[in-house]
């Protein structure tokens, strides 16, 4: 019985001894205690809620950079950061050390491979295709038009309906609606119009909210126990799952219906403004890859690209202006000079700081392939993991000053009135080095069409009593959505708000 006693005493010992050991070698500068065998997982759950704010703090003790251990043998193991010196090293100084990887491609395999996901000569395929797209002065003057079109025809009538009824509505619904419509008017060439103001249930344009969301929590929680779920078909894998499935229909049915639109189509409608997927199928027509599968992740990762990540800027950007009626009063004194989106200088620096305090995408990915030192001393070991807060390094004191957590458009205006050239890896909500967003300039003229135009016409109150905070997803939406009250702004309210 003793010598029972003393082998489980031995073999508790030793694995004991072998967990120290794995964890003093994965990992050092922890950002919170580590627990036994559960690591830091327990403080993640606990503070899940507000877990970027949380993130925040934890950085910013730790000198902004430190590592997260998760439970024991579960591979959940990162290195965070929000040193800015880091990520110029990471995505710019040694961008071909720090790829997706294949575990990123695993937890959103929903995306497909495309120009996100991707890596190596896959992601450099995708990325000179999106940009052949995406650069021709064709394409932006479609999506100008489209926009500007969606603002006259819907948005402006739906926000009129709104006053007129003298109800709440949720702005942040509004602009995914707006922007889910305009997204497949640029990229399909069909507009669902889930914009209306009976505001109709589109399934796909839900299916792609949830699909997010669900990919977060694959985040939150060993690997082991999401594929469970996977496997038994259960939880939130069997709403990942569905929510996929909706999605796919949606887009291969896109896909057959163009193709079919394509092969009766003649020389003189070639001429006519065409939509991405147009562009893409005559352009890599006959060529092995080009199948049903690639159209599809190719199209899944351009909606990603251009439907959220506006919503969730501007749904930021007005609930930062109800809280800072001054900024507002600025802005409209600017939009009475009438002039064009780039000269709307004012705007531009408002909505910047919008993202920077509220970046769409909260955190970056990656993942090492050699290993290496980071400018902040610590080491990255092959296949490590590494976690870019956006959200952190916008809070950060030795970028932005002692007045960082104030909404101030004017840190953006230089003294001879311009924008100021702040470094893309200071300010990543665009990304930065050769994987930086290619869509930017669109995104900043297609907020400044809608925020004017709507500014003009209207005030927004929030609700009172609404809670705003983040939502536990990959984009930075707002959980219960943006509740407001309409009030019509006329010429007269708009010279009074301007002195």
């Amino acid at each position: 019985m003793l010598g029972c006693v003393q082998v489980i005493a031995g073999f508790a010992a030793l694995i004991f001894l072998l967990y120290h050991f794995h964890r003093s070698r994965c990992c050092r500068d922890p950002l919170v205690p580590d627990w036994p065998l559960l690591g830091m997982l327990p403080h993640l759950l606990i503070n899940l809620r507000q877990i970027h704010d949380y993130a925040t703090q934890i950085l910013q003790r730790n000198g902004g950079t430190g590592s997260f251990l998760g439970p024991w043998f579960t591979g959940m193991n990162y290195l965070a950061t929000c040193d800015p010196m880091n990520v110029h090293h990471i995505l710019s100084k040694n961008f071909n050390n720090y790829i997706r990887g294949p575990e990123f491609r695993e937890d959103f395999e929903a995306f497909g491979v495309g120009v996100v996901t991707a890596d190596s000569d896959t992601w450099k395929y995708h990325r000179i295709l999106s940009q052949s797209l995406f650069k021709t002065r064709s394409f932006q003057m479609l999506m100008e038009k489209n926009v500007r079109k969606k603002v006259e025809t819907s948005l402006l009538p739906l926000l009129d309906h709104v006053l007129r009824e003298g109800i709440e509505v949720d702005l942040q619904d509004v602009f995914n609606r707006f922007n889910f419509d305009v997204v497949c008017s640029n990229i399909l060439g069909y507009e669902p119009e889930s914009l209306a103001i009976d505001f109709p249930r589109v399934a796909c344009e839900r299916a792609f909210t949830e699909a997010e969301e669900f990919i977060f929590y694959r985040h939150t929680v060993p690997k082991s126990i999401w594929k469970l779920q996977r496997w038994l078909k259960i939880g939130s894998e069997k709403k990942l799952a569905l929510a996929c499935e909706v999605l796919d229909g949606f887009l291969y049915e896109s896909i057959a219906s163009k193709r079919e639109k394509i092969s009766k189509e003649n020389e003189k409608d070639k001429e006519n403004d065409d939509d991405l997927l147009t562009c893409m199928m005559r352009k890599e027509e006959g060529k092995e890859h080009a199948n049903d599968q690639f159209l599809r992740d190719a199209t899944f990762n351009l909606f990603l690209a251009g439907r959220d990540t506006i919503s969730a800027a501007l749904s930021w950007f007005f609930w930062l202006l109800a809280k800072h009626p001054s900024v507002e009063a600025k802005i409209l004194e600017e939009i009475k000079e009438e002039k064009e989106a780039q000269y709307q200088v004012y705007l531009h620096a408002a909505l910047s700081e919008a993202m920077r305090l509220y970046p769409p995408v909260p955190f970056e990915r990656k993942q090492a392939i050699k290993h290496d030192i980071l400018p902040s001393g610590h080491e990255v070991g092959p296949g490590s993991v590494i976690i870019l807060s956006l959200y952190a390094m916008g809070r950060c004191e030795d970028v932005w000053g002692k007045d960082c957590l104030e909404f101030k458009p004017e840190r953006w205006i230089s003294e001879r009135g311009s924008i100021v050239p702040i470094p893309s890896y200071k300010f990543i909500s665009f990304n930065s080095g050769p994987r930086s967003c290619l869509g930017k300039d669109l995104s900043f003229i297609q907020m400044k069409i809608m925020a004017t135009d709507i500014l003009k016409n209207y005030h927004f109150q929030v609700v009172g009593d609404h809670p705003v905070y983040p939502t536990l997803s990959i984009m930075l939406l707002m959980k219960y959505g943006l509740k407001v009250r309409v009030t019509k702004r006329d010429g007269h309210m708009m010279e009074e708000d301007g002195n």
